[in-house]
């Protein structure tokens, strides 16, 4: 199974920011956003988890993308430098109801890759095989890739803070 999602162009000034949470007993790391205007479509969570035990979900509003959690972290390889695309569109995504438009709850196995900068201030997922895609701006902070089919292929943290060191 595959996330499916429809874009709809918008303007840079309609693009939410985005509030970065880091949980220090778990290491969870939570990407929220708001997103404005009335949609309709998924209301729940979406759950991708990778083979190898990594667990990203999607909290989904209406159709809209909410929040993004890092429950479970792949295996990050590091970089010296990550630059993110520098050709990002901005947009929406809009993931339409599979059922009677209440609550959902999706799970998809697939694999998931992560790459960081040394500071980890960049964070690339990529979500399923290797392929091309488009890149969107989908909040201030954060981009996603979308494939030829339409499908959720990755997300770009962008100025993540550090993890809150311990005392």
């Amino acid at each position: 199974m595959s996330l499916d999602v429809r874009v709809e162009e918008i303007g840079e000034a309609e693009l939410p920011p985005v509030e970065y949470r880091w949980d220090a007993d778990t290491d969870i790391l939570c990407a929220a956003l708001r997103p404005a205007g009335v949609s309709e479509g998924l209301s729940g969570s979406m759950d991708i988890e990778g083979r190898d035990g990594a667990w990203l979900t999607l909290e989904l509003t209406a159709g809209r993308l909410a929040a993004v959690e890092v429950a479970v972290w792949p295996d990050v390889r590091s970089v010296e430098s990550l630059d993110p695309p520098s050709a990002a569109a901005a947009a929406r995504l809009r993931v339409p109801s599979r059922g009677d438009g209440g609550p959902e709850a999706l799970e998809v196995d697939t694999p998931i890759g992560a790459v960081a900068d040394k500071a980890e201030r960049t964070i690339h997922f990529r979500i399923g095989p290797s392929r091309a895609v488009r890149v969107l701006r989908v909040a201030r902070d954060l981009l996603v890739e979308v494939d030829g089919r339409s499908r959720l292929a990755g997300l770009w943290f962008l100025n993540v803070p550090p993890f809150p060191s311990t005392p």
